[in-house]
Parts: structure tokens; C-alpha cells; sequence
């Protein structure tokens, strides 16, 4: 029977890595975009960094996802930071010289690659636990295997927006989405959208929508006048 235990071991570590490989597809845009203003040496420790540091933030969020989709309103409060998180890469730009603004830009990354990929990955380690089926050892595995994926995939989608500036735009609106989706997923609002399954879609592209209004003009105040840091 040992070895079907070991086969039961290996067929929830793909389970894991898949999931993750599926769900982390958006983590790989917020990554990306919150590197992407950085110099090419900055951005890699802000992608290493960042990853490494998201995957661990998973597997303890894994351990209380579920009693934390429990609370009222943490969901509204985490979509609507996710909303500004939205609308501050979009405005970003290039800007300052020197080995400390490149430092603190580099912080500022990963905090934000921190802060995003845990509010968007709050529904996602649901999955992703119930496949580990309380087995640490395997959860953990399958999240560490998922770094150089989620790497690879921010790397390249950096090179895209490189190419085609209109993926940024793009990946702002996406994290809007989710921000949307976020806030009316909320246990406050259940009943709501139980009786109005719209509301999902609705909230989810007012999110998006949001994001994108807000970021241009936040792009546009800046351009104006450098000094405003709204």
C-alpha cells in the first residue's frame, strides 16, 4: 500500500503545481507591472523577491483562507486597496536617478507584488488546500515548484508590455476586474448577489473600469505637475 500512498503524494503535487499554474496567470500581471518601470538588474531581484515572498505569504494564508472568507468585509476592503493598486501602476512612470530611488523603487515593488498577490489569491488557496487535503509537506512543495513558473511568466509578460505598451492598459484593467470581483464577492453582499448574479460581472467591470479612469488620470495630473504625488 506504500506505493499508492506515494502515487497519491505525486498526484496531489501536480494537482498543486497546476492549479497554480492556472490561477497565477493574473499574479504574473501585477508582478510584471509593478516591475516593469524598474532598471533590467532591479527588475529580476523585484521578481525573485516578490515571488519567493508571495508563495510564502500563500502557504500561510492557505493554513486560515477559509475562517478568513468568513469575515464581513475583508473582501470589500481588500478589492478596493487591489482598486488603488490598480490605478497607481497604471500612473506610474519612470522617474529619478541614482542608486537610492533605484532602491526604494525596488521596495516599493515588492511591497506592492506582497500586497496584491495576497488580496488576489485569497479565493485561490482555497483550491490549492483542499488539493494539499491538510498534507503541509506536499502544500508547501507544490507552492515552491510554482516560484520559477509565476517568474518566467512575469518575466515575459514584462517583455510584452515592453513591445506593446497596450498590455499595460490591459493588465490595469485586469486587476481592476478583480478588485471588482472581490468587493461583491464579500460575505456582506451573499444575499445580494445571490438574488442578483449580474451584480458579479457588474462589479467586476466597474472595477475595471474604475482602475483604468482613475490610473489615466492620476498619468495625467503627474505629467502636469511632476510634484503631485496624488
Amino acid at each position: 500500500m506504500q506505493w499508492l500512498q506515494s502515487l497519491d503524494f505525486w498526484i496531489g503535487l501536480l494537482k498543486i503545481v497546476w492549479i497554480n499554474i492556472i490561477l497565477s496567470g493574473d499574479n504574473a500581471v501585477v508582478i510584471a507591472l509593478a516591475a516593469r518601470s524598474l532598471p533590467a538588474q532591479q527588475q529580476k531581484k523585484a521578481i525573485v523577491w516578490g515571488s519567493g515572498a508571495a508563495v510564502i505569504l500563500r502557504i500561510a494564508l492557505t493554513v486560515v483562507a477559509a475562517k478568513l472568507l468568513e469575515l464581513s468585509f475583508l473582501q470589500i476592503a481588500g478589492g478596493l486597496l487591489l482598486l488603488w493598486i490598480g490605478a497607481q501602476l497604471l500612473s506610474d512612470e519612470d522617474e529619478g536617478e541614482g542608486h537610492s530611488r533605484e532602491h526604494g523603487s525596488l521596495m516599493a515593488a515588492v511591497r506592492t507584488i506582497l500586497v496584491a498577490d495576497l488580496i488576489m489569491s485569497m479565493d485561490n488557496v482555497i483550491a490549492v488546500a483542499a488539493a494539499a487535503k491538510g498534507n503541509l509537506t506536499l502544500l508547501i512543495l507544490g507552492l515552491a515548484i510554482s516560484i520559477p513558473l509565476v517568474i518566467f511568466g512575469s518575466t515575459l509578460m514584462i517583455k510584452l508590455m515592453e513591445r506593446f505598451p497596450l498590455i499595460v492598459t490591459v493588465g490595469a484593467g485586469l486587476i481592476g476586474w478583480v478588485g471588482g470581483e472581490t468587493i461583491v464577492s464579500d460575505v456582506a453582499l451573499k444575499g445580494v448577489l445571490a438574488a442578483n448574479p449580474w451584480l458579479h460581472y457588474a462589479g467586476a467591470a466597474a472595477g475595471a473600469a474604475l482602475v483604468l479612469g482613475w490610473g489615466r488620470l492620476m498619468h495625467s495630473r503627474h505629467k502636469t505637475d511632476p510634484q503631485s504625488t496624488a
